[in-house]
């Protein structure tokens, strides 16, 4: 819910802070108080378009806060947007900033960070849904009317969201396939590549090649040196012989000094590892192949290795590898191209199928559930004083999307003997509010927007039509934040918070005041409303407001 908006130097208000209530709340005063500068306000919170003629004569810039309570989906919905934009959010309490400045240029703020006015967009679009002369009523949008009746019918759209994306991501392999184009050069090509990668037969023991190669390279010289190494640990007169000769010492010196036993040890185990080392050396030596035609063979695969690494660019065995497996996989494809686009199509048609069945069961679903939609906002449209008039709601055929099959149109016939049409062609402002209220008086128990904003929904409605706007309003605010402008006291005293609009000059200077009223102080806004002070007047009042109680003990019943 909307806690408090703040405004400063907007028009006409120089500063004002209102803060609302849960529920219905009501703002009243005399024509050109400044109520449709607050919601001018309210909608710059939300994403509005604004220019420099908001900002008050005088002052650089104009400023307006809002603060907002959240909690549950919306909170969580809220949450998922900031996150992406990196904005802290502890799921509780949401503030948005706007500055206009005088010379055309503008600042946002979301709970404290700098944003923009598309994301602020985006969040209002969440938040508010506000209804009046100058607003862009969702209503009237395609994505609204389609979205509320799958509200009403609690439609599960999970099978259908699933084929789509099926669907989708078949249609994108496809586009892809089409569009691989080759040559007759690149396959020759592809195809030379290939036939010499495999001839080659790499493997990754390629990467010792040069190590071998020198190896047999120098074969006389390494075996010299292994066999002089050999002598030297392990031969007669040896490193290791010398040592074993040592022991009998190390066994008399341990007889009197303890510590020796450990030398002892440890010349026998330097013993056994020099011995070790000698075999191995010797083994190695023995193992290496001098004989003329290896070393050619070995010379005669380093070219053939080092000649591929140079051509496709590749620091070793294992990269070459990897480029025959990429580039057979590449000739595959461009070779089988015509086949795969086949097989593809088929796929694409087969997703398609899935996506028509459960678009059809989503259809049928959707048309069960606009007749009822129809007729319950009908019935509610009859006691908002539209009494010959029509809603219904049209299931029309389309193109698959994202959504479905259908395209939902809310059509509306306000006189009758004339064919209903698209509310959205058709419709005053004051007819799409009364339409939209009588909607979230069906949908208010599956409508997610937290705050609902009626900007003179009364306009050119009569005293027991009024009070019958105000009784639905107060309906709609069990599940929702109902916010509304109106001249009608049958409508202000329905309301559970009222607040007074009201200017002043001083110092030359028109201001704007915004108090709420309670008591005797509501009883005589009412009054000014009725259109006197007298004691009839006030009576009349009196009255009202106390049918507003028993209107709100009503409610609580049902």
């Amino acid at each position: 819910m909307l806690n408090r908006l703040t405004v400063s130097n907007l028009a006409i208000v120089e500063k004002a802070e209102v803060e609302f209530a849960s529920g219905l709340n009501i703002l009243t005063g005399e024509t050109g108080a400044g109520k449709s500068v607050l919601m001018g306000a309210l909608e710059l919170v939300t994403g509005a378009r604004a220019d420099s003629s908001v900002v008050r004569e005088g002052e650089k810039e104009a400023r307006v806060e809002a603060e907002f309570a959240l909690n549950g989906r919306r909170a969580d919905a809220v949450r998922e947007v900031l996150d992406d934009l990196g904005i802290d959010f502890d799921g509780a309490t949401l503030v948005v900033r706007r500055m206009v400045a005088a010379n055309g240029s503008g600042r946002v703020w979301i709970n404290d960070s700098p944003s923009t006015v598309a994301t602020l967009k985006r969040l209002g679009a969440m938040l508010v849904d506000i209804h009046g002369p100058r607003a862009n009523q969702s209503i009237l949008e395609e994505s609204f009317q389609r979205e509320a009746l799958d509200s009403f019918a609690d439609l599960d759209a999970a099978a259908y969201a699933k084929a789509w994306r099926a669907l989708c991501d078949v249609r994108a392999r496809l586009e892809a396939l089409e569009g691989e184009t080759a040559s007759a050069d690149e396959l020759d090509m592809l195809r030379y590549q290939v036939g010499e990668l495999e001839s080659a037969a790499i493997t990754e023991d390629d990467d010792t090649i040069a190590e071998r190669h020198a190896t047999a390279a120098h074969a006389g010289e390494i075996v010299d040196a292994a066999n002089t190494a050999t002598e030297a640990l392990g031969g007669d007169e040896g490193a290791a012989e010398t040592l074993i000769r040592l022991r009998p010492l190390f066994a008399q010196m341990a007889k009197r000094m303890p510590a020796a036993e450990a030398w002892a040890e440890e010349v026998e185990d330097v013993t056994l590892r020099l011995q070790e080392l000698s075999r191995s050396i010797a083994d190695a030596a023995s193992a290496i192949d001098a004989d003329p035609e290896t070393l050619a063979a070995l010379d005669e695969r380093l070219a053939v290795v080092n000649r591929l690494k140079r051509r496709h660019g590749c620091a070793d065995a294992k990269s070459l590898i990897a480029l025959l497996d990429a580039k057979r996989a590449r000739l595959e494809d461009l070779e089988r191209r015509d086949e795969r686009i086949a097989e593809v199509r088929a796929e694409v048609e087969r997703a398609a199928a899935e996506v028509r069945r459960c678009g059809a069961a989503i259809s049928k679903k959707r048309k069960t559930a606009a007749a009822s939609l129809s007729k319950a906002v009908t019935r509610e449209l009859h006691d908002l004083g539209f009494l010959q008039a029509e809603f219904s709601v049209a299931i029309e055929p389309r193109e698959p999307d994202a959504h479905g099959c259908d395209m939902v149109v809310y059509m509306f016939g306000p006189n009758p003997g004339e064919a209903a049409r698209p509310l959205s062609s058709i419709a005053s402002s004051g007819e799409a509010a009364r339409v939209m209220l009588a909607l979230k008086k069906v949908l208010s128990a599956h409508d997610a927007t937290d705050v609902l904003v009626f900007d003179e929904i009364d306009a050119n409605v009569g005293g027991e039509a009024g009070r019958v706007v105000g009784q639905k309003m107060l309906a709609v605010a069990r599940d929702h934040q109902v916010i509304s402008i109106t001249h009608l006291p049958q409508c202000a005293a329905c309301g559970d918070r009222h607040l007074v609009v009201s200017k002043a000059v001083s110092a030359g200077r028109t201001r704007t005041k915004i108090v709420a009223v309670d008591g005797e102080a509501r009883v005589r806004e009412l009054a000014r409303m009725l259109g006197g002070a007298s004691g009839v007047v006030a009576r009349h009042a009196q009255e009202l407001l106390s049918q507003r109680m028993n209107n709100h003990e009503n409610i609580k019943k049902r």
